[in-house]
């Protein structure tokens, strides 16, 4: 891509500025794939009952549904219905014990994002950039 191609691709009539940077990010930038795997964890980490139930585990490490429902005030079915997205989506795994389900997080990635979403939340709160 040249620098005539780079000029104007918000609608600006201004040329760029750093196009060597326009190009760097147009590079790197993850393909329509990967965005909309992105785009629809945080679409399931947007609703409030799959997110509390995602702390849940984080603190707790593993629970069964009946628990889950319990440290989360919510309907046993409602948290069935939330697990079962969440493990379609990969962010959570159950093992089976007896009739139980027992659930987890399915990796560090996704006690990274909860950590971090949570850190960044709270650091909003407090004011800060």
């Amino acid at each position: 891509m040249t620098q005539a191609q780079v000029v104007g691709l918000d609608g600006c009539a201004i040329a760029c500025v750093h196009p060597e940077k326009v190009l760097t990010v147009r590079d790197a930038a993850p393909d329509e794939e990967a965005l909309t795997r992105v785009t629809s964890l945080f679409k399931l980490l947007g609703d409030p009952t799959r997110a509390r139930l995602l702390y849940a585990l984080l603190e707790a490490g593993e629970m069964c549904v009946c628990d889950l429902a319990a440290a989360t005030d919510t309907a046993e079915a409602t948290v069935s219905q939330a697990l079962r997205l969440l493990r379609a989506s990969a962010a959570v795994t159950g093992r089976r014990e007896g009739r139980n389900v027992f659930y987890r997080l399915s990796d560090a990635h996704v006690r990274l994002l909860l950590d971090v979403t949570r850190e960044h939340a709270l650091h909003v709160e407090e004011g800060g950039q």
